[in-house]
C-alpha cells in the first residue's frame, strides 16, 4: 500500500474572513480505505468537494497517479462521490439509477442495462432492481448509490457522512458491505465522517482535523497509543474509551480496527 494513489499539497480555502482550510497536504496509498474524522465545520466535506471538483481551492495543489488534476473539471478526475442523502433519483428504480449515468457515455451506452444489472448483482441487490428508491431501506438505497458510482469506474470514490442516516443495526451491517465492495473493486476509499467508533471500526489511516488543519494522521493503533496533541486526545479517545477493549484484539493483529 506504499504507492501513492493521490497527493494533496498545501491546499487553502476561505469563505469571506473564514478560513475553512489552512495549508492541508497529505497523501493518499492506492487501495487504502482513508477516513477523514472532525467535528462539523472542521473543513472535511469542503477538503471533499475540492477532491472532486465540485469547489476550487485559493492554493495548493491535487495530483492523482502524478497528474496534477487540480484544474481538472469532476468528469475527468476519475473519481466517484456518494453523498450523505446518496442523492437518488425518486422517479427512477434502483436499475435506472445505476443505468442512468451509463446511458449518458458514449463509451458505455451500448451495454449500460447489462452493466447496470452485474452491478447491482454485485451489491447484492438483484432482487430490488424494478424498486423505487422509497421501497428500498436506507442501506439498500446506500448500496444503490454505490452501484452507480461505481458504474463509470473511478479507482478513488468519496463518501461524505453515507451513513448517518442509518439505524445502529445498519450501520454495523453496512460496514462489512462497504469493506468488502472495496476489495471486490480495487477502489480507493475516503471517508468522511465525525463518527469516532466508526473511523475506527474501518480505517486503514485515520486524518483527524479540527479548525481547518490536520491534527493528525496515522493508523487507528497509533492514534490509540499516541495522540498527537490534547484535541486528538479529547475528541478521539475520550469519546470512545468504552469501546476501545473490544477494538484492540484486531489492532493487535495488525488489522484495521
Amino acid at each position: 500500500m506504499n504507492k501513492s494513489k493521490l497527493v494533496i499539497e498545501g491546499l487553502n480555502k476561505a469563505f469571506g474572513e473564514h478560513g475553512v482550510l489552512k495549508d492541508v497536504s497529505f497523501t493518499v496509498h492506492d487501495k487504502e480505505f482513508l477516513s477523514i474524522l472532525g467535528p462539523s465545520g472542521c473543513g472535511k466535506t469542503t477538503l471533499l468537494r475540492i477532491l472532486i471538483g465540485l469547489d476550487e481551492a485559493d492554493g495548493g495543489r491535487v495530483l492523482k497517479d502524478g497528474e496534477d488534476i487540480t484544474a481538472l473539471p469532476p468528469g475527468r478526475r476519475g473519481m466517484g462521490i456518494v453523498f450523505q442523502n446518496y442523492a437518488l433519483f425518486e422517479n427512477m428504480t434502483a436499475l435506472g439509477n445505476v443505468e442512468y449515468a451509463l446511458r449518458r457515455s458514449r463509451e458505455h451506452r451500448k451495454d449500460a442495462r447489462a452493466k447496470a444489472l452485474r452491478l447491482l448483482e454485485q451489491v447484492g441487490l438483484s432482487s430490488h432492481a424494478d424498486k423505487h428508491p422509497h421501497k428500498l431501506s436506507g442501506g439498500q438505497q446506500q448500496r444503490v448509490a454505490i452501484a452507480r458510482t461505481l458504474a463509470m469506474g473511478p479507482d478513488v470514490i468519496l463518501l461524505d457522512e453515507p451513513m448517518s442516516a442509518l439505524d445502529a443495526d445498519t450501520r454495523l451491517h453496512m460496514r462489512g458491505e462497504l469493506k468488502e465492495i472495496q476489495r471486490r473493486f480495487g477502489s480507493t476509499i475516503i471517508y468522511i465522517t465525525h463518527d469516532q467508533e466508526e473511523a475506527f471500526a474501518m480505517s486503514d489511516r485515520i486524518m483527524v482535523m479540527d479548525g481547518g488543519a490536520i491534527q493528525q494522521l496515522d493508523a487507528p493503533r497509533a492514534i490509540i497509543d499516541a495522540p498527537a496533541n490534547d484535541y486528538v486526545r479529547r475528541f478521539v479517545l475520550e469519546n470512545i474509551q468504552i469501546k476501545i477493549n473490544s477494538l484492540l484484539p484486531y489492532a493487535q493483529k495488525g488489522e484495521s480496527l
